[in-house]
């Protein structure tokens, strides 16, 4: 099966199923594949885990 990655407004990434509508909040970041390919770029993409509103606040 085939996936693509996507991010929400908060930068927070996930993969999901390609062929399947996105979730509310949703959009593609770009990069698809298998499951684990798209593990593998968000693990080399998504460096800061803290939401882009706590980055934010910090000012980092």
């Amino acid at each position: 099966m085939s996936h693509r990655v996507v991010v929400n407004h908060e930068e927070q990434y996930s993969i999901w199923p390609t062929g399947r509508d996105l979730p509310d909040g949703w959009r593609e970041e770009g990069a698809s594949g298998t499951r684990q390919e798209c593990l593998v770029h968000i693990d080399q993409v998504w460096t800061d885990m803290r939401p882009l509103s706590a980055r934010e606040a910090t000012g980092v």
